[in-house]
């Protein structure tokens, strides 16, 4: 198992901001408005959405020592539910025929009826990988449903800078283990 500082190590040089990013955003402190369960489901999440197979397990170890396996699981759903309903959601939001708009999607979405965590921590995760996969109508969505549940901006802005430097380091790692 990898620790945060060796994961933070394993990071050239050239992209040190991010070495100084994750620290920061995977804490408290770093992360306003969330707790570190939400901290930790976020980073597991946003780290499979980022496809760096390697860097998902090291985040799934840390996540491990603060998730039950509830939230662990809860985080793991939203990846999967979210890389399949952000792929045909940004499909029907960029496509210039809206009548696709109007049809039903016809996709399994139970997870989102049952999250196995309380739903506005689940939204919270889902907007993270959605903004990860780049669907801009998850994104308003799932951020509309935030703030009727009386999430600050500042979580949401937390949870999003958390999916941008897991995104981020993902992908650095993933391209220097490749060298």
């Amino acid at each position: 198992m990898s620790t945060l500082d060796e994961i933070r190590d394993g990071i050239p040089d050239y992209a040190k901001d991010l070495k100084l990013n994750l620290g920061a955003v995977l804490a408290t402190t770093g992360a306003p408005g969330l707790s570190d369960r939400q901290i930790w489901m976020i980073a597991m999440a946003t780290a499979i959405a980022s496809r760096n197979d390697r860097f998902a397990h090291q985040i799934q170890a840390l996540a491990a020592n603060v998730l039950d396996p509830p939230a662990l699981a809860a985080a793991k759903a939203a990846a999967a539910i979210m890389g399949m309903n952000n792929v045909y959601y940004r499909f029907t939001h960029l496509v210039e025929d809206g009548e696709y708009r109007t049809m039903p999607a016809r996709l399994r979405m139970n997870v989102l009826g049952n999250p196995g965590v309380d739903k506005a921590d689940f939204e919270l995760i889902s907007l993270a990988v959605s903004a990860v996969n780049g669907c801009g109508m998850c994104v308003n969505s799932h951020d509309a449903v935030l703030k009727k549940h009386a999430v600050s901006r500042e979580a949401i802005q937390s949870a999003v800078r958390i999916a941008a430097v897991i995104h981020a380091v993902a992908g650095v790692l993933a391209f220097e283990a490749a060298a």
